[in-house]
């Protein structure tokens, strides 16, 4: 799979922002890449709000959205089931589809 690109990258940040502001949660900011090296996401919270760092080059493009994701969740210290669904309505937002967990009968 390939990388995004950074229009790619600005339209997710941009969809990412809004939904969770639409939820009355934090919408942070990003940017690309992190000031500190060797790391592929970072969050930085200041007066204004949140900004999270996400490595875009020699990635694939599914970390790098799930690494934005992972950001907004940090950045608004959710719950496990909070997080959960949100993580859902975010990667519903940039048109992916939630994954069903996998069950398994005992015999």
């Amino acid at each position: 799979m390939e990388s995004g690109n950074a229009i790619e990258f600005a339209h997710a940040a941009r969809t990412l922002t809004n939904v969770a502001q639409h939820l009355g949660l934090v919408g942070p900011s990003y940017r690309c890449p992190p000031r500190i090296v060797g790391v592929d996401r970072s969050l930085r919270r200041h007066v204004s709000g949140v900004v999270i760092s996400v490595k875009l080059r020699g990635r694939p493009w599914a970390a790098v959205l799930a690494d934005m994701i992972e950001g907004v969740v940090a950045a608004n210290g959710l719950g496990a089931t909070q997080a959960t669904r949100l993580r859902g309505e975010l990667w519903a937002a940039l048109g992916y589809e939630a994954a069903t967990p996998i069950t398994t009968k005992v015999a």
